[in-house]
C-alpha cells in the first residue's frame, strides 16, 4: 500500500478530510471517495497487517446486517467474510438470578443469519487495502495539531508544519477525540467503573454458531463464536474484579469462567492471553459544527452489552455519505450548516436512543433486590413470548 511521504503532503483543497483511520474512519473515507468526493484520510499510524496465520485478534465485533450491507457496497465484505469471519444465526440471553431467558433466531426473522463475528483488525486492514484504488489520499503517519475554519474551507495544521485545506472535516478520532475538544463540543454520560475482560477460549462443546450472553450480578458475560471453533469472551466486571480475574493463572481463570458461563458450552479447557478495556457511556452534545462533523466513538461510546458500538458508527458513515451525496446532486453546498444539521439530527437522535437503551439495560440488570429481580424476570419472559415486539427488537438491532 502507498503512503504519501511528508515531502508530498501539500495538496490542493479537497472535498473531505477524515481524521482517524480505525474501522469507522477508514469506512467513511472509502464511502465518501466512492460517492465521488475527493477525500483524504489522516492517521498517526498504519494498521498492523492482517495475516491468516496470525492468532485471532482479541478485539472482535459482531457485524449486523446493516454493517455488512455497507461493507459490501464498499467492495470489501467478500474478502472479509472469506478471510476469517464466523456467521451466527442464534442468540441466547439469560439472567443468572431468576433464570429468565430470551432467544433470537434468524429463521424467525426470515433471514439466514443474524450477523458475523469478525476481528477488528481484519475489517480495518481490508478497508485500508481498498483506499488507494478508490482514490483516497492517505496521509500517514501524520498528526493534526490544530484546525481553522474559514468561510469556504477548513485548514488543518499538521504537526510536521504542513497544512491541508478541505471543504469538510470529519472527526473519527476516537472516544477521546482531540478534534471534538478543539471544536468546543461537550459530552455527557457516565463511567461504569467496570472493565470488559476479553480472551478467546476453547470449550468442551461447539458454539453451534450461536452467541451466548449471561447477565450476572457483577455484569454481563458474552461468548461469541469464532471461525476457528473457539469462542471470544467479553466479561464486564467491576474494576477490582477485572484486575483480579486478569491476575489469575490460566487454570484458575478457565474454572471461574466455566462457572460464570453456567457451563453452557461445557468446561472451558483453554484460554489465550487476556486484556481489558474501560467501559463508559459518552454522547456528544452535537454531532456537527461549522464544516465539521463527528463519527463513531468521537460522537458516541456505548456499553458493549448489546455489541452495537461499531454498528452504530458504520450507520453514521452510511447516513453521512447519503446526506452529502443528496445535497451535492441537488446542487447544494454539501458542507453547509443546513446539510450537516440534517446528518447530525438524524444520527444523534438514533444513537442517543440506542445508547440510553443500552444504559437502561445495564441499570436494570444491576438491580439486586428480590422484588426487582422477580419483576425483571417477568419482563424478560413477556418479551420472549411477544413475537411482534421481539421481532421489532431484532430488526432494530440489525439496522434494517
Amino acid at each position: 500500500m502507498r503512503t504519501i511521504p511528508a515531502t508530498q503532503r501539500r495538496t490542493p483543497a479537497l472535498d473531505v478530510a477524515v481524521v482517524g483511520g480505525g474501522m469507522v474512519g477508514a469506512a467513511a473515507a472509502l464511502a465518501l471517495s466512492r460517492a465521488g468526493f475527493s477525500t483524504a484520510l489522516l492517521e498517526a499510524r498504519e494498521p498492523a497487517p492482517w495475516h491468516p496465520q496470525d492468532d485471532v485478534d482479541l478485539r472482535v465485533v459482531g457485524l449486523a446486517p446493516s454493517s455488512i450491507k455497507l461493507l459490501d457496497e464498499l467492495g470489501v465484505w467478500t474478502s472479509i467474510r472469506d478471510a476469517r469471519a464466523c456467521p451466527y444465526a442464534h442468540m441466547h440471553v439469560w439472567d443468572a438470578q431468576n433464570g429468565a431467558s430470551i432467544d433470537f433466531d434468524a429463521a424467525d426473522e426470515g433471514r439466514n443469519l443474524l450477523g458475523y463475528i469478525v476481528e477488528n483488525n481484519l475489517v480495518q486492514w481490508k478497508l485500508w487495502q481498498a483506499l488507494d484504488a478508490a482514490g483516497v489520499q492517505r496521509l500517514c503517519p501524520v498528526t493534526v495539531k490544530d484546525f481553522e475554519t474559514r468561510a469556504d474551507r477548513v485548514v488543518l495544521e499538521l504537526a510536521d508544519g504542513e497544512s491541508v485545506s478541505v471543504r469538510l472535516l470529519v472527526a473519527a478520532d476516537g472516544g477521546n477525540s482531540p478534534l471534538r475538544e478543539r471544536a468546543g463540543i461537550a459530552t455527557s454520560g457516565r463511567d461504569y467503573s467496570q472493565r470488559a475482560v476479553v480472551a478467546h477460549v476453547t470449550t468442551e462443546r461447539p458454539h453451534a454458531h450461536a452467541c451466548w450472553q449471561r447477565f450476572l450480578p457483577a455484569g454481563p458475560l458474552a461468548l461469541l463464536p469464532l471461525a476457528d471453533g473457539r469462542s471470544s469472551i467479553v466479561w464486564s466486571l467491576p474494576e477490582s474484579e477485572a484486575r483480579r480475574v486478569l491476575s489469575l493463572d490460566d487454570e484458575a481463570f478457565v474454572k471461574e469462567l466455566g462457572v460464570a458461563s453456567d457451563f453452557r458450552l461445557g468446561r472451558v479447557t483453554a484460554t489465550t492471553r487476556r486484556a481489558a478495556f474501560p467501559l463508559k457511556l459518552q454522547l456528544a452534545s452535537t454531532y456537527q459544527a461549522e464544516r465539521f462533523v463527528l463519527l463513531g466513538d468521537a460522537a458516541h461510546v456505548v456499553h458493549p452489552l448489546a455489541g452495537q458500538g461499531v454498528n452504530l458508527g458504520l450507520r453514521d458513515v452510511a447516513e453521512l455519505r447519503d446526506v452529502l451525496a443528496a445535497a451535492r446532486d441537488e446542487g447544494r453546498d454539501f458542507s453547509s450548516t443546513s446539510v450537516l444539521n440534517r446528518y447530525a439530527r438524524r444520527r444523534r437522535s438514533a444513537d442517543t436512543l440506542d445508547a440510553r437503551s443500552f444504559d437502561a439495560l445495564a441499570r436494570i440488570y444491576a438491580w439486586q433486590s428480590a422484588p426487582w429481580v422477580m419483576a425483571r424476570g417477568l419482563g424478560i419472559r413477556l418479551v420472549d413470548r411477544l413475537r411482534p415486539l421481539k421481532q421489532r427488537l431484532a430488526t432494530h438491532a440489525a439496522g434494517l
